[in-house]
């Protein structure tokens, strides 16, 4: 039976403090010290403790002591965000043997934040064999399970490296000042910070709140600290502003004979300088942190993040009314939080947030997510995918024109240091386009296009000289587009964009009849000798009927011509039966009777062969006429072509102010 290893660590220390007093450095590192440290959240101070501690143990004799240290180094890689060496840490603590099961799962969160998504997940499943119900590690499978597919499915987003703000050291949080976006705070740890020493906590000095503006050439200048009294030689951290611009509130680590607190404190803008901070008092909880300040739309609201009891565990998202402050104290609700930690909010909208959690299922360590207030009260949270969110820490986001901005990453940093990257999402280019035609496929001069969307859009424009037209659309909207012109009827059509998320052309064009010559309705067939329409003929004449819908007022003559086979009187008859069986088919569709006259011209007027004709029988010209005498001419195919062309059904436009009484 192993002994307990809170007690031999008890008496290690003891004895071992007289044995390695030699072997210490000047200043006697001990367990005591280095957990001490841990608990001040005196991460890179504890870490070099634990190391040397580490280093000074015998691999073979003293196994299980190293196993401890080694679990304690990876806790601290783990808070300084430097994933790989904490993954190598945890793997030496199971190495050695180390007893405590969590250190399975800081392996699994460890790997899952390197990306090592199959690894991780292996470790996951054999935390929860140990402990079933451990929430955290189930959403970490969900999320190594779901990142590969984020990965590959990417996005519209294009992500950058914001160099001009980056230094050598950690850069994060930036905010724009106010809608203008042409001023940027953020938080940096840069050699450039107030103060000569290095922070215990990271081993970097401690945070400013640093700016950059738009200069005359439409370039971001270089950094520089924020003006007044605003930065201290303590730690500032994450800025937010009020709509105007006037007044900031920010996060302040305050270092007193304890642990790190982080409060929120506020400073007005008077001629580009910030006055000396003033506490923001919440409640009168002096335990609890408050910090990741943020003001909503409407200035009326503080968001923030906070341990504060009653929340859903860890930091949870918090808000309370900026002028009235008593009673307003309000938890977001276990939609937005977790047992996890949720930081970071930014208010875009009254009804859309961003956050980034380690709770909600992610790609490794803090992601970013989008929650939409549903119109049933409740928020529909989605995580932001690849490439916005990456397998280490991506938070702190702000957004400036249209849908782009800036945000926090510590990506591509072994140090696990934070710097800022732009984000763009180019708009979707949808549009439809096309040409306004007659039937003789000439250009519509002078015509009219207007297009309605069931978002509420309305859209109208003149065609250009070749009949051309283009109108740009958004996505999934249901559009009707109407065409017309002075001497021609109205022609109407119907369709949807697609959701897709791509750039999309739609092409439409218009055929519109002309009032003032008749026009030939293609594809309406008879068998020989008789006037019963095929069901092929069908389709165009459903054409016809929408052109009389979107007509109503006008009257038409529907004519029938034969070819130059038989006796005028046999003609005469066919071509009248035909051209009744027609209107009754249009009646029959609900169009009124009184609206359409047949008449049967025979063969009476032979075609004239227009461009569009000379297209489809290029055997003919434009301005033929195909007499009896004409086709009596041509080879035997030709005079078959020309038969077929004066075999057609036409429409006539009688009057355009039919009324129905």
């Amino acid at each position: 039976m192993k002994p307990n290893r809170h007690i031999i660590r008890l008496l290690v220390i003891g004895v071992f403090a007289t044995l390695m007093a030699g072997l210490t450095s000047c200043k006697g590192v001990k367990f005591q010290d280095a957990d001490e440290a841990y608990e001040r959240g005196e991460y890179f101070n504890a870490a070099n403790m634990y190391r040397k501690l580490y280093n000074k143990y015998n691999q073979r004799d003293d196994r299980w002591i190293r196993g401890e240290l080694a679990f304690h180094l990876g806790m601290c890689y783990e808070k300084l965000n430097q994933s790989s060496r904490a993954a190598a840490a945890f793997q030496n603590a199971i190495r050695y043997e180390y007893e405590d099961s969590t250190t399975l799962y800081h392996l699994a969160l460890a790997q899952q934040r390197e990306g090592r998504y199959a690894e991780a997940i292996e470790n996951y499943e054999a935390f929860l064999r140990i402990v079933p119900d451990h929430w955290q590690s189930k959403q970490g499978i969900i999320g190594c399970r779901q990142a590969p597919k984020w990965k590959e499915q990417g996005s519209r987003y294009i992500v950058k490296s914001a160099k001009q703000f980056n230094s050598r050291r950690a850069d994060f949080c930036p905010m724009f000042l106010d809608k203008e976006a042409d001023q940027l705070y953020f938080t940096s740890s840069t050699t450039k910070a107030t103060g000569d020493t290095l922070s215990l906590i990271t081993g970097t000095k401690r945070s400013d709140i640093f700016y950059s503006k738009i200069d005359d050439k439409g370039k971001w200048t270089r950094p520089e600290p924020a003006g007044g009294e605003l930065n201290s030689d303590q730690d500032e951290g994450v800025t937010a502003f009020t709509p105007d611009g006037s007044m900031m509130y920010f996060a302040k680590a305050i270092r007193k004979n304890a642990p790190s607190t982080v409060e929120i404190y506020t400073s007005t803008r008077s001629e580009a300088k910030w006055s000396a901070p003033q506490r923001f008092e919440i409640t009168g909880d002096t335990l609890s942190a408050y910090g990741d300040p943020a003001v909503s739309a409407d200035g009326n609201w503080l968001y923030f993040s906070s341990d504060i009891p009653g929340g859903q565990g860890g930091l949870d998202l918090w808000r309370i009314n900026i002028k009235d402050k008593r009673g307003t104290l309000e938890n977001l609700g276990d939609q937005l939080n977790t047992p996890g930690n949720e930081r970071f909010p930014y208010c875009r909208t009254d009804s859309l947030i961003y956050f980034a959690s380690d709770g909600h299922a992610g790609m490794g360590g803090l992601d970013l997510f989008r929650a939409t207030l549903q119109p049933s009260g409740k928020w529909f949270v989605e995580n932001m995918g690849s490439p916005m969110n990456s397998a280490y820490d991506d938070f702190g986001i702000t957004y400036g024109k249209g849908e782009s901005g800036f945000f926090s990453s510590n990506r591509g940093d072994a140090r696990g240091y934070d710097h800022i990257f732009s984000f763009e999402r180019p708009e979707l280019k949808v549009w439809i386009s096309g040409y306004v035609l007659d039937k003789d496929d000439e250009p519509v001069p002078n015509a009219v296009i207007r297009i309605v969307g069931d978002d509420g859009s309305n859209q109208k424009a003149a065609g250009k000289p070749d009949g051309s037209f283009r109108f740009d659309l958004e996505r999934g909207v249901n559009y009707v587009m109407l065409a017309g012109a002075q001497g021609y009827l109205n022609s109407k059509q119907q369709f949807r964009s697609d959701d897709e998320e791509a750039d999309a052309e739609y092409n439409v064009d218009f055929i519109l009849s002309a009032i003032f010559k008749p026009q030939v309705i293609e594809e309406i067939f008879y068998d020989y000798d008789k006037a019963a329409l095929r069901d092929e003929s069908k389709r165009a004449l459903d054409e016809m009927v929408k052109v009389l819908q979107d007509n109503p007022k006008i009257k038409i003559e529907m004519g029938s011509h034969t070819d130059r086979f038989g006796s005028d009187h046999y003609n005469n008859g066919l071509s009248m039966r035909r051209a009744q069986s027609v209107v009754d088919y249009l009646v029959a569709a609900g169009i009124d009777r009184k609206r359409l006259v047949p008449h049967g011209y025979g063969k009476t007027r032979p075609m004239t062969v227009t461009k569009h004709v000379a297209k489809q029988y290029p055997q003919f010209k434009e301005g033929d006429v195909l007499s009896e005498d004409f086709i009596a001419n041509l080879r035997e195919g030709d005079q078959a072509a020309a038969d077929q062309i004066n075999r057609r059904t036409t429409f006539q436009v009688l009057s355009t102010d039919f009324e129905l009484y």
